[in-house]
């Protein structure tokens, strides 16, 4: 199924090609400036940090539905070896096997294509089996630092969980945002909070995987007029899955990454911080999400925290 008219109509608005010139990778990363991140330091006021990220374990979030996506696999390389010889300091040393977006992660603006291309109308055979991607890797983004806020649409709705088919709309979002008692403006990094990851955290991995509750193809247009630098939520699949429009898999990925040049996370465990965020009647924190620079990378794992 080719692409429909409705999809490229979106694209079309939202794209950001040749906006910060010919050779940018990073994309809308490029809107958090020096004075927006000195004004998300402004917003700690308690300093109390809360982690955002699920466990890097073999009984992860991978259930086999994406190919080739593995939960980590763990090994033990050397166990209290004495490697300058007997008597001497002894190490254990470990490797990993496992898929970059696994766990909580975020997506690299060359993970997807659409049309021959990716981010700013570079070919989309510029990602190649040995090198991976030569343009918009997860490496080029250095330092990922802003003000965030968590859009709580669970709460907004008045539900501890959005149901396994629930399209999150514009007016969701903005429900979400006279919630949380905020504008979200250029720079900003949005968490969007469904509920959904309550599923994998009770076990149950199969029922997080599908039907799952995500970002409809109308929020693209939202997040690109308020300048959103990067979205993420506590889903696996980041839109709503199965899609809106029949036959038509991962829009929401193709607009946010391609035409925007928007980074994406999925599997950011929102809950706790949910919590923290109606204890303090604040929505907005500082957020550090440094990505692993894996060169040439479509994706990294993220541990990140938000600071109150």
């Amino acid at each position: 199924m080719s692409l429909p008219a409705e999809f490229h109509d979106i694209a079309k608005r939202v794209n950001n090609w040749g906006r910060w010139g010919a050779d940018d990778e990073i994309g809308t990363l490029n809107l958090i400036t020096d004075e927006v991140v000195r004004e998300a330091a402004a917003t700690v006021r308690t300093g109390r940090r809360v982690p955002l990220t699920l466990p890097l374990q073999q009984d992860g979030v991978q259930t086999g539905m994406i190919p080739g996506r593995v939960n980590p696999l763990h090994t033990m390389v050397q166990i209290n070896q004495e490697i300058f010889g007997p008597g001497t300091v002894a190490c254990s040393d470990d490797a990993v096997t496992m898929g970059l977006q696994a766990a909580t992660h975020w997506d690299a603006l060359s993970h997807v294509s659409h049309s021959g291309k990716i981010y700013n109308g570079r070919p989309a055979d510029t990602v190649t089996a040995h090198a991976g991607a030569e343009f918009s890797g997860i490496d080029k983004p250095r330092h990922i630092v802003s003000r965030g806020v968590l859009l709580d649409v669970a709460r907004a709705r008045g539900t501890d969980r959005l149901a396994g088919d629930h399209a999150v709309t514009p007016e969701d979002l903005e429900a979400a945002e006279e919630l949380a008692g905020t504008r979200v403006r250029s720079g900003d990094i949005v968490l969007v909070r469904t509920g959904q990851v309550q599923l994998y955290l009770a076990g149950d991995k199969h029922a997080y995987a599908y039907p799952s509750p995500g970002l409809s193809v109308r929020t693209p247009e939202w997040f690109h007029t308020r300048d959103v630098a990067a979205v993420a939520n506590d889903t696996l699949t980041f839109e709503v899955f199965p899609p809106e429009i029949e036959g038509l898999w991962l829009p929401v990925h193709a607009l946010d990454l391609v035409e925007m040049g928007m980074l994406q996370g999925q599997n950011w465990n929102l809950e706790e911080l949910s919590t923290a965020c109606g204890q303090e009647s604040s929505y907005t924190f500082l957020l550090s999400a440094m990505p692993e620079p894996f060169v040439g990378g479509t994706g990294t794992p993220v541990a990140p925290v938000a600071i109150l």
